[in-house]
């Protein structure tokens, strides 16, 4: 077996993968898309206001990348596994999902002034994106 290094040198890391980064127009998320994209993946990028995941889209698109942009918000799981029925049928195959879908908690405070229910609502709410996002990529990865 060749080091890592000749092996990329042969081709990228997620050529011919399809992948699904939710949060594309953020920070964490936009990072991961641009790295999934310089590796050759094909991208599925859903977010909640499309204006902001197109720029993200674009810019991978503009580097060589193949990406799509849709206006999907994580919060419906129906919405959700629409769109990734929609990249099954697109792609053929979904390969893995990356959630960094916003946390609409408050996180503006310090703990020492935060509430337990403030605090609980953003453990809650990643929790139940993570769930949504990773569960309906899953179910079309196990065929």
């Amino acid at each position: 077996m060749g080091s890592s290094r000749a092996w990329k040198e042969n081709g990228k890391q997620l050529d011919g993968k399809a992948a699904i980064v939710f949060g594309a127009a953020g920070s964490m998320g936009g990072a991961v898309a641009r790295a999934f994209g310089a590796e050759g993946a094909r991208l599925f990028l859903p977010g909640r206001t499309l204006s902001t995941v197109t720029l993200i889209a674009d810019e991978i698109e503009s580097a060589g990348g193949q990406v799509q942009a849709a206006e999907v918000d994580v919060d419906n799981g129906d919405a959700v596994g629409r769109h990734a029925d929609g990249v099954l049928a697109a792609a053929g195959r979904v390969d893995g999902s990356f959630n960094a879908a916003g946390i609409d908690g408050v996180q503006d405070s310090g703990l020492v002034d935060m509430s337990l229910a403030n605090f609980m609502t953003s453990i809650t709410e990643a929790a139940r994106r993570h769930f949504i996002t990773t569960t309906a990529a899953a179910r079309r990865m196990v065929p």
